[in-house]
């Protein structure tokens, strides 16, 4: 019997560019199934500070990769997935600065990525997926349908964290965040290993001066051409 391919959409791009907000209201949109592969790699850096385990343990880092409890569960009424860590939720505490810089480090890591590798791969299935990260379309998914290149200045980048954290009722200095955004690019796009970058036959499409429905209309202008719905 013939098992038929689920159509995979990639969405790749740098922190801050809008690609979880859009890749949660596409594949909502489409019935798809969503995966946050940036989350997997805040998990592993948050169950690594919550084990006791040094960043600088590469061997001890993967075995943690490999084998951590980690679910996503899907809001019934469309909301934003839980992410869930050893049985807690910990979906807000894993979009830290913190916690962000230190999956920045950890997702460096070879021996990590292929720990994870299997764990994204899985996520492909019917009626299809939207994968959101850095690397889906050029080693995760690399023969997907449909692959976005999703960016944004870094100053709007460094903005759109600005408004969040003071939602959340947070403290931070704009100046501050442009800085880290640009140092969190240059080490993303640097590394030796899956570094961001757009894929050959990647479409770009840059959020700077659109908002999250024209950027989710710009993305499904793509996805209809390439998928033909």
């Amino acid at each position: 019997m013939t098992t038929i391919k689920p159509p995979v959409i990639t969405i790749d791009g740098p922190s801050g560019s809008g690609k979880g907000t859009i890749s949660q209201l596409l594949a909502s949109k489409l019935g798809f199934h969503y995966l946050d592969s940036g989350a997997l790699y805040r998990l592993v850096a948050m169950a690594a500070q919550r084990h006791g385990v040094a960043l600088d343990n590469v061997e001890a880092l993967a075995v943690l990769a490999a084998h951590m409890d980690v679910a996503f569960e899907m809001d019934a009424e469309g909301g934003s997935p839980k992410v869930v860590l050893e049985t807690e939720n910990v979906s807000d505490l894993i979009r830290s600065e913190e916690v962000g810089a230190q999956a920045s480090r950890v997702a460096a890591l070879p021996e990590v990525r292929n720990a994870l590798l299997q764990r994204q791969k899985a996520f492909a299935q019917q009626p299809g997926l939207v994968a959101d990260g850095r690397d889906m379309g050029t080693i995760i998914f690399p023969d997907a349908e449909v692959k976005i290149f999703l960016t944004a200045s870094a100053g709007a980048r460094a903005e759109r964290r600005h408004k969040q954290l003071i939602t959340k009722g947070e403290s931070g200095n704009l100046r501050d965040l442009v800085e880290k955004v640009e140092s969190r690019d240059k080490r993303d796009r640097t590394r030796a290993v899956a570094p961001l970058l757009p894929a050959e036959d990647a479409v770009t499409v840059d959020s700077t001066a659109l908002n999250i429905a024209e950027a989710l209309e710009a993305v499904l202008t793509v996805v209809a051409q390439r998928l033909k719905i």
